[in-house]
């Protein structure tokens, strides 16, 4: 039986053997249904239809994201480290090639993702290369795809090896994290954001939202947790969810000032 795939959130389903009625990632208020209704597509068709790219971002750092764009259009970032590579955020498109593609470059020792709008198809990745997936505990409920390899973590804070930290910021999900890689930006920190911090297109600034396609906002309570969350670690740089959205240096003063803005226009 087919593990169907949303075609707007791109999120993949339980082996059935006819589509859900509905994807309830899409009908929570912070999302929609395509104007077209529910529709739904397979992996396997996907792979005819779609490729990957991958582009090095940065030492260390490769992107991977699909063409045309798919769904919400995000594209996962790869850390790679001599003692294991961790995949950030997924794509719904995985395939023989960008499998061995990966593996030529030591392939993934863990997967993290920031919300459940990127949750994809992240049990094929996990299978695919035999490692677990680290997701915040206060989001279990929007996991469309049980699988044993998912580990759930319930702190404010967690280590995923390599010094790599997932951070709990909530916001856009209660259990919304970031993710801390401090020898990026040639050892001036990164913060890999998803959309729990956007990166809006005047990347001198970011945003923080409760729905992003339909334009509810956060209270300033939870734009301050988020802020604080993230400042005790130092980064120059942050990366969203999107080819081009990256914030490449000073990006801490930039989400302090930008949370400044925010709040202030809320009052």
């Amino acid at each position: 039986m087919p593990n169907f795939i949303c075609t707007t959130c791109g999120t993949q389903f339980a082996e059935a053997d006819r589509p859900p009625g509905e994807c309830k990632i899409c009908t929570d208020e912070r999302q929609f249904v395509g104007w077209s209704g529910q529709q739904w597509t397979t992996l396997d068709e996907l792979r005819q239809t779609h490729r990957n790219v991958v582009r090095l971002d940065e030492p260390g750092l490769h992107g991977i994201g699909m063409e045309p764009s798919f769904a919400i259009g995000q594209r996962a970032l790869l850390i790679t480290h001599p003692d294991g590579n961790v995949l950030w955020d997924c794509i719904p498109l995985i395939d023989d090639g960008l499998i061995e593609m990966i593996q030529g470059i030591g392939g993934i020792s863990a997967i993290a993702i920031s919300h459940p709008h990127y949750y994809a198809s992240m049990v094929e990745w996990a299978r695919a290369f035999n490692c677990p997936i680290h997701l915040h505990a206060a989001d279990r409920q929007w996991v469309k795809r049980p699988s044993p390899m998912i580990e759930f973590w319930d702190d404010e804070s967690k280590e995923v090896g390599h010094g790599l930290t997932l951070i709990r910021c909530g916001g856009h999900f209660d259990g919304g994290t970031v993710l801390h890689w401090p020898d990026g930006a040639g050892g001036k920190g990164v913060i890999l954001s998803g959309d729990i911090v956007q990166v809006v297109q005047d990347r001198r600034w970011v945003s923080f939202m409760y729905s992003y396609p339909n334009l509810i906002p956060l209270p300033a309570s939870t734009v301050r947790r988020i802020v604080a969350a993230v400042d005790s670690f130092a980064f120059d740089r942050l990366y969203g969810a999107w080819w081009g959205k990256v914030i490449f240096d000073d990006a801490k003063a930039a989400v302090k000032r930008s949370a400044d803005r925010y709040i202030r226009a809320l009052q």
